[in-house]
This record gives structure tokens, sequence and C-alpha cells, in this order.
């Protein structure tokens, strides 16, 4: 009988359960979206019920919907970091939806904490600076404007997580979270690895609400799955990490000045510092990078962009400009260039290096000329210029060059996108044989805690390169490009007052 490791990867549009074999190569995979829910401008929530039932769905097919004779002997969860619930511990019914860590609601929260000690007030402590972004002031907001929550946050009833305590806690009854999820709540020490209790009294958040904090990869889990639950059999859950992490992990970035970049709704890109915590002068995040078991925490510095994938997803939902995502690289191929425009995509504000929540959306350059494939091309070059923004501060920051830069996530499969990401970066752009490394990593966090693999170098020799991409541009087009790029970001500025 053939043994393997599952992954769930809740992400911020949909849920998949992977299951990996020794080789790290995906055996099932089964996916399914949940709704997005706008209640009003700048707010952005799910409904936790219905991830919880995507959840059991996906992993029902991919458990019952294979002929192949098999044992699963270990869980990882991986998430959408940030989004944050706050549920009854003897219910588990939500007090309300999840706040996603797109929403900007919390803007008047992070600006008045933001009146003493400024942006960076707790980026000593945290490494992260006060945004919308973050779990913490999401917290705050529910306790402060959902009717009798803080009464049962004090009494105990109410509980809070991000979406793999959420999960966890569905499928163990444990109520838990991992330091790479704990490291974005702007509530954690990043030298104790502990709940901070002087943020917590800034914050107002009672402790007692917060999940324990446990290691990425833990061999004496944090419980295991019931045997009338949907994997219909009891699996050490032993796995955590927040999507970003867990994709480092899975590009196998386990040594420093290693870097990946993650292409999904949002950009991410993290820089494994080692076990040294590296504070940032250039706007990025200081955060772990991952833990397993007793050894040392694992440090990252991390670029976050908000609108990549998702502005894909706007041309087709709002503007039916395509009609499916991956039309937008053949209706971007039917033009030579930008047309002379670009599309700054500051839906949510604007996250690094900027911090700017104060931004909104923009095109700009628009004349006559410009057409849907104009339009479509400079949604496709908002992600590479993005990202050329965030490695120049990661370089600034660390001091090290990059010579190339390892990429995952959906829209890795854009050739277009990938070579104008290798011409504006000016270093090669190499893509692994299993591009959703996400769902890899936690694979890699729970096969690691239960001996399915036996170390890091062992995963290391199941990292292959299936395409790379040679930068091809000249540098005085390059320098152009940037330039006007840079210009049209400074127009998103100060459009919120």
């Amino acid at each position: 009988m053939s043994n393997y490791i599952a992954a769930i990867d809740q992400g911020t549009t949909s849920t998949r359960c992977m299951l990996f074999n020794r080789r790290g190569e995906v055996v099932r995979v089964v996916q399914k979206e949940h709704q997005q829910i706008y209640p009003q401008p700048g707010w952005v929530e799910h409904d936790a019920i219905e991830i919880w039932e995507r959840t059991q769905e996906v992993v029902r097919e991919a458990i019952g919907g294979t002929d192949l004779s098999f044992s699963v002997v270990g869980l990882g969860i991986t998430n959408q970091r940030e989004t944050t619930i706050v549920w009854n511990r003897h219910t588990g019914q939500p007090y309300y939806n999840a706040i996603v860590w797109q929403d900007t609601r919390t803007k008047g929260i992070c600006d008045q904490l933001a009146e003493q000690g400024g942006q960076d007030r707790f980026r000593a402590k945290t490494g992260l600076p006060l945004a919308t972004y973050f779990s913490g002031p999401k917290v705050k907001w529910l306790l402060d404007n959902v009717e009798g929550l803080r009464a049962a946050a004090k009494s105990g009833d109410a509980i809070f997580g991000t979406i793999d305590s959420w999960l966890i806690w569905n499928l163990t009854g444990a109520h838990v979270t991992d330091v790479t999820n704990a490291s974005r709540t702007l509530l954690m020490n990043l030298e104790t690895l502990e709940w901070d209790d002087e943020l917590l009294g800034i914050f107002g958040i009672p402790k007692g609400m917060l999940p324990k904090i446990v290691p990425s990869s833990d061999p004496e889990t944090w419980g295991a799955t019931s045997p009338e639950g949907p994997f219909g059999a009891s699996i050490p859950v032993c796995g955590d990490l927040g999507d970003q992490q867990a994709a480092l992990v899975g590009q196998t970035c386990f040594s420093p000045g290693e870097a990946k970049n993650t292409y999904g709704t949002g950009c991410f890109m993290l820089l494994n510092t080692g076990i040294e915590i590296v504070p940032s002068k250039s706007g990025l995040l200081t955060t772990v990078g991952y833990k397993f078991g007793s050894q040392p925490a694992v440090y990252a510095l991390e670029g976050s962009i908000a609108i990549t994938g998702a502005l894909v997803q706007w041309l087709r939902d709002n503007l039916g400009i395509i009609q499916s995502a991956p039309e937008i690289e053949e209706l971007a191929k039917t033009v030579e260039d930008n047309g002379g425009i670009y599309f700054v995509p500051a839906f949510s504000g604007l996250f690094a290096p900027y911090w700017r929540s104060d931004a909104r959306g923009a095109i700009v350059g628009m004349t006559r000329y410009v057409n849907k494939g104009h339009i479509a091309r400079a949604t496709l070059e908002a992600s590479a210029y993005q990202t050329r923004e965030v490695l120049d501060a990661m370089q600034q920051d660390s001091g090290v060059k990059l010579q190339s830069l390892k990429v995952d996530g959906g829209m890795v499969a854009n050739q277009m996108l990938m070579q104008f990401q290798a011409d504006i970066l000016g270093v090669p752009v190499v893509r692994p044989v299993v591009a959703e490394t996400t769902a890899l990593g936690a694979a890699y966090a729970a096969g690691l805690a239960v001996g399915f693999w036996g170390n890091t170098d062992d995963l290391r020799a199941n990292w292959q390169i299936a395409k790379s991409w040679q930068p091809g541009m000249e540098s005085d087009q390059r320098a152009k490009l940037y330039t006007g790029w840079k210009k049209a970001v400074t127009r998103t500025f100060d459009w919120i007052e």
C-alpha cells in the first residue's frame, strides 16, 4: 500500500486538498472556489462556515475519488494569512464573517494607534508596520463593533484564529496556530515567539481568546482528525504554515539568501535571512519563515503586494473583458506593448514597499489609441513592476544581490508575464516542476514531522527546474519602463482623505 501526505491549501478564492508522494509529486488535487463578499467599498469578507464546508468537500473527493490503494500518514495545512475569524468555542459558530486580509475597514484604528509612535510604532517587536493588512486591528474592530462580543471574549466563550486555527479546530478540537501565522497578527513578539502582553493591552484583546503558538512542523502533533470527519480516519495534523511561508518551504529555500516569489491573488516575495532577525529600512516585513520542531526559528524578509492575480479576476468578473483567466495572455499578445499605459492596482491601498492605505487604483497614460489588448498587457505588467519594487527593497535591506528568482503560483503558467518579469528584473526567472509549492510546503512540514521525509536534504532532492526565462531587454529600455511605472504609482497617493 502506498503512503501519501495530504495538504489542505485554503486560499483567498478557493480551497484545495492535494496528495503528495515521497518525490513531492502531486498524486491528486481537488479544488473548489468560495464566495467573495463585499459589503461596502474597501470591505472584504468570507463566510467561514462555507470555507469549512468547501474544505470537507475537497477532502472527501480527494480521498474517495481515487482508485489508488493508499494511506494518508500526515496532514499539513496552509492558509491565506491575516484573515480573521472569531467564533464560539462551544458551538463553533462565528460571531461575524471572516474579515479578509485585503480588507481596509481598520484604517481608522491603525491611524489612531499611529498617533503615538507613528506607523512603525510596533515594528521593533513585531517586524511589521501598523497597517490594515494584519489580524490584530481586525480583532479589535470585531470586539468594538459586534454586539456582545467583548463580553463573550472576556468570559472565554469567544476565541480568535486565522484560517489555519479555524480548520485545525474543526478537524481536531485543538486551538493552535503556528509561528508564521502568529507573526502576522501584530500581537506576537518576534524574539520570544509568544503573544506580547503589552501589545494585547494596547489593542484591548483578552489573551484567553488567542490560540496556542506552536512550531510549523511538530512531531508531537496537535491532535488527529476524527474518523467521523471528512478523512474518514485518524490522521495526525502536524504541519501548519501561512501560505507564503509554505511556498518558501515548498521551494526549498532553506539557506540564507534564497528567495521565492508567489503569484496568486496577491504577490509575495520572501528572502530567507536564517536565524537572524533582519529589520527592514525599505518598507518590507520581517517575519518568521518557518520553525521545524525544537530547531530555532528561521526568519525572512517579505515584500507583500495586495493585488496581482486578483486584477486578472477583476477584468473577468467586473468588466467582462475576458471570460476566463488564461485568456488574458492571448489578449495581451494582440498588441506589441502597453500602448503607453500603466495599471496600478491599489484597490486595497498599496502594500510593500509603500504601505499607503490612502492609495487607490489607477490606469494612467490613457489615449484614444489604447484598446483592451493594452489594458490586458498593462494588467500583467503590473505584477512584474510591483515585484521589481519589492526586489529592489529586499536587496537594499539584505545587501544580497539576487542571482535568480524562484517562482510559483497560478500565474507562472503565463509565459508572457514570466518573460517580462525576467526582462524587468534583469535576472533569470525559474519555475519548478511542481509550481503549486504552497500546498507542497505544508505537506513537507507534515512529512518531516512524521518521518515521511528524513530531513531538508531529502526535500532539496525533490526540487527540479521545469522552465527558466532569461532576461532579453536592453538596460536603457528597462530603466525607461520602470521610471514610467514609478511615476504612475505616485498618481495613486492621497486619494482617500
